[in-house]
This record gives structure tokens, sequence and C-alpha cells, in this order.
């Protein structure tokens, strides 16, 4: 797989399957944006989701035609997806936080009223990332977590990365 998508310049939104409701257990999508590769039905991720587990900005997936939302992972980009809930909007929070990420390479992604999506690379160090985000959103107010580190059935770690550390 190549490094630059041949089509860049085209945007286009993705809607992925994100999981069941579990009140009415009606199937949730969340609409992300991407750009299409080279193959028909691959697209690379722009931004990390907020919802859909197991990707991050940059990922590459292959939409299943016959099941829609649904997709497989082709390759991890290195891109952590973080994702911070909001008990109450919190604008200081959001900017103290984004600049300290920005710091180590990371971006702001989605931005909600009680939720925030960030991408970094994993290279930065696990501990690094953290600890920066342990200090800014672990508290009643705020709490993070991973999008694409902890598998959501089991909460064992994926270990993509360490993969990318034998390149």
């Amino acid at each position: 797989m190549t490094d630059q998508a041949p089509f860049a310049d085209q945007e286009t939104l993705l809607e992925l399957f994100a999981g069941i409701h579990p009140t009415n257990n009606q199937p949730i999508f969340e609409k992300v944006l991407a750009t299409p590769l080279a193959n028909v039905s691959e697209y690379r991720l722009l931004k990390s989701p907020l919802f859909v587990r197991g990707l991050a900005a940059l990922d590459s997936v292959k939409i299943n035609e016959d099941a829609r939302g649904r997709f497989t992972l082709l390759e991890h980009s290195g891109n952590l997806c973080v994702r911070v809930f909001l008990r109450q909007p919190n604008e200081d929070l959001e900017v103290q936080l984004t600049a300290e990420l920005e710091k180590l390479g990371g971006s702001l992604d989605i931005k909600t009223e009680r939720a925030m999506v960030y991408s970094i690379h994993f290279g930065v160090g696990f501990s690094s990332i953290e600890a920066l985000l342990n200090k800014w959103a672990n508290s009643d107010q705020a709490k993070w977590v991973y999008g694409n580190v902890y598998d959501p059935e089991t909460g064992d770690p994926l270990n993509w990365w360490q993969a990318l550390l034998q390149v």
C-alpha cells in the first residue's frame, strides 16, 4: 500500500457501523471523513471517529458493500484515537488539552459540546500521552479513553503497534 492516496483531493463521508443502541437495539452509524484509495471500496480516514471502535486518523479500511457500514481494517497508521468525554461543556479544558497535545504532534479531530476526539501517533509514547490526559481529563468532570487500543469485547490490548515497531 502506498503512503500517498491517489485521490487525496477527494473527500467523502463514509457511514460506518459504530454499534448497537443499548435501549432500542437499533444499529448506530457514524459519518467519518475519508479519502478514496486506488482500489474500489478502500479509503483512508482523515480524522479519528468519535464512536466507531478500532480506528484512528489515517487508518485504511475496506468497505463491505454487502453490509451497511461494515468495514475491514486494512492498515493501521500508527495514530491513536483518544476520546475525551465531558460532564458539562468546558471550553478552558479543550483549549488547554488541545494545546498540550498539539505540542506532542497530536490534533483535535472532532469537537462537540461534550466530547473531543484527538489523534496522536503512538510513537510519542503511551506513558507521555497518558500522563498528559490524566492531568487534564481524569476527574468527575472529564474522562478519557482510547478508541483503538483495547478490544471492545475483552478489554485486552490490541497490540497493533508492535508490528509498526518492527518496521
